[in-house]
């Protein structure tokens, strides 16, 4: 396992009597794409942020490569074990996709923002000239770009029309199977979820069910010629 949450408590210190999770527990591996449902204010945005080392557990571990992260400290896990796909992008503003995807790792930014669908001649425009679903691939790209095993994203497809959804998780499911990260995905798209290779719902603060799908190489299929997925 390649992240492990063991015994997670989480509550907000105004309100300590609801818990957003309580005595959580879950595996991840490489090499598959996990996709995290629930209603909004379940906690699935929460549960991504201790995952990534933005916050702390009230109780519990999380644990990288059998490691509590708090060892080595959360900077070093952002920095060196995951890498983060935002809603909202992230991008800077100011810089080309190409400039950012290398603040990403140092893997090479063409090849990269040409997997994901850039083309050369938007390598060096503002970002800013760019649409919503180019931005979306840059950030993608730019979490490529890192080295880190696992790659967390915060519903990359929210703000995204069908047809660039469907590329968007295309990309992600590639980089689980093909490149053999850990994928973890906070969606509300059916899309998404049936695509991954396993589904967690999270209600009142437990982990509630867990679902397996089709093989990869099934949903690669659907994805290229564009059909339907049905969940």
């Amino acid at each position: 396992m390649i992240l492990e949450v063991k015994n997670v408590v989480y509550y907000y210190k105004a309100n300590k009597t609801r818990k957003i999770l309580d005595e959580v527990s879950y595996s991840f591996e490489n090499g598959k794409m996990y996709a995290i449902l629930g209603a909004s204010g379940s906690g699935k945005t929460t549960f991504l942020s201790l995952l990534a080392g933005l916050d702390t557990p009230i109780a519990g571990e999380i644990l990288y490569a059998g490691e509590d992260i708090r060892k080595k400290g959360l900077n070093y896990h952002r920095k060196n074990n995951i890498s983060l796909v935002f809603q909202n992008y992230n991008l800077i503003d100011y810089l080309t996709p190409k400039e950012n995807v290398m603040l990403g790792g140092n893997k090479t930014a063409e090849k990269l923002l040409e997997t994901v669908g850039i083309p050369m001649e938007d390598w060096n425009r503002k970002i800013l000239q760019l649409s919503g679903g180019q931005q979306q691939r840059v950030a993608i790209a730019r979490a490529l770009a890192s080295s880190a095993r696992v790659l967390l994203a915060d519903e990359p497809t929210g703000n995204l029309d069908e047809e660039i959804s469907k590329e968007i998780i295309k990309i992600l499911l590639d980089s689980a199977h093909e490149l053999g990260k850990c994928v973890i995905v906070v969606t509300h798209s059916s899309e998404v979820a049936s695509a991954a290779d396993a589904i967690i719902k999270i209600n009142l603060g437990k982990i509630t069910e867990e679902k397996t799908h089709k093989p990869y190489k099934e949903y690669a299929e659907i994805l290229k010629n564009n059909d339907t997925i049905i969940l």
